[in-house]
């Protein structure tokens, strides 16, 4: 790749467009794009305006912000609401709601919450204010992790005692299964997470053609690619395979980044359970810090609520994130629930697919089919 245009082609998007529509052959095929990323490539692009109309595509647990539990959040505001504590967190954050409010919201009440763009951004803010506790809520899946063990590395070389870290980061995997392992579904195959894949590799998601039968493409981010990587799909389909297979080499090892997989390691350990918005209590789902680090885990520094705290019942962002309804289906989307005035974390993060389809006019089934062009 030198240049982006070259994987923005109108004219080999059509070509790849014809050639899809040739496999399918009338019928339909249920696919699941698992990145919040490709949610926003699809109808930013129109990407559905080249496929044909069997080819249905449903939206994954794969924003990291989406799948925030609304306890989580009070759970992070709990500590913020702590004397000489200073929360930081990535912007995305700010406006999730929970049970008690947002952190904008508890930041009016008077806490001291300060945006960063990086935990190392939190950590400078802890060697400036060393009479505070600084705080970084860590969320994201394995694409993030590595920054945030790198950090809580340098943090415990530095001997940064007011520093820790508040971890939500997850896994994918865990999170696949589970809608594998949900009653009802019937999905014919996943565009593959990019970022995360970046980190992990093509390797672990094996287990979803092995066990499962169904064949899985790790996908780039622009509109060839995952045209391309829905052509993969459905070629294997056709040829009765149920394999994994890579279109994003030019950035996914299959094996991952083993240099990032040793310090995720190195700090964090899978959690016995986690509970996911939309997908419940999921096993092994989660990372959290090691003995090692438990004078950095504000988790053990801090008394924490705890609580499970039920989503609003006018929202379905457990549906969408299940690819159970399109995000126009909820009773709430684009009226009530706004990016300006959200009810549901699908439409707080940049990646959540209700945000996708308000910023891209997909209000109803006639605007998502209308044809946006690519």
């Amino acid at each position: 790749m030198k240049y982006v245009d070259e994987y923005r082609s109108p004219e080999i998007a059509a070509q790849l467009s014809a050639e899809i529509a040739a496999l399918a052959d009338g019928g339909h095929h249920k696919i699941m794009e698992i990145c919040g990323g490709h949610t926003h490539t699809i109808y930013r692009h129109g990407i559905e305006d080249h496929l044909p109309d069997g080819i249905e595509l449903v939206h994954g647990p794969g924003c990291p912000v989406c799948v925030m539990p609304m306890g989580r959040i009070d759970d992070a505001i709990a500590i913020a609401e702590q004397p000489d504590v200073i929360m930081t967190s990535f912007g995305d954050m700010l406006r999730v709601p929970g049970g008690r409010g947002s952190f904008l919201d508890a930041k009016a009440a008077g806490c001291d919450i300060r945006m960063v763009y990086s935990p190392l951004d939190a950590l400078k803010v802890a060697r400036n204010n060393p009479d505070k506790r600084v705080v970084f809520t860590a969320i994201g899946f394995e694409t993030t992790a590595p920054s945030t063990a790198a950090t809580l590395l340098r943090a415990a070389a530095e001997g940064l005692e007011n520093f820790a870290v508040f971890c939500n980061h997850v896994l994918v995997c865990p999170a696949v299964q589970a809608i594998l392992d949900a009653p009802g579904q019937d999905l014919d195959g996943f565009l593959g997470p990019g970022h995360v894949s970046t980190v992990i590799g093509a390797a672990p998601y094996e287990f979803v053609a092995r066990d499962y039968g169904k064949p899985l493409v790790v996908s780039g981010f622009e509109p060839l690619d995952i045209l391309e990587s829905i052509y993969r799909l459905l070629q294997q389909r056709v040829e009765g395979r149920a394999e994994v297979e890579n279109q994003y080499t030019r950035v996914v090892p299959w094996e991952g980044n083993t240099r990032a997989l040793e310090v995720i390691d190195r700090t964090m350990v899978p959690r016995d359970a986690f509970e996911w918005r939309g997908l419940g209590t999921i096993p092994d789902s989660a990372l959290g810090l090691r003995e090692e680090f438990a004078a950095f885990d504000a988790e053990r520094l801090f008394d924490l609520p705890g609580a499970v705290v039920e989503d609003p019942r006018e929202c379905q962002c457990d549906e969408v994130l299940t690819g159970q309804i399109k995000p126009w289906e909820c009773g709430v989307f684009g009226t009530a629930c706004t990016p300006e005035t959200p009810i549901g974390t699908c439409m707080v993060s940049s990646e959540g697919a209700c945000a996708a389809y308000y910023q891209y006019g997909r209000f109803n089934r006639a605007a998502a089919t209308a044809g946006a062009g690519a």
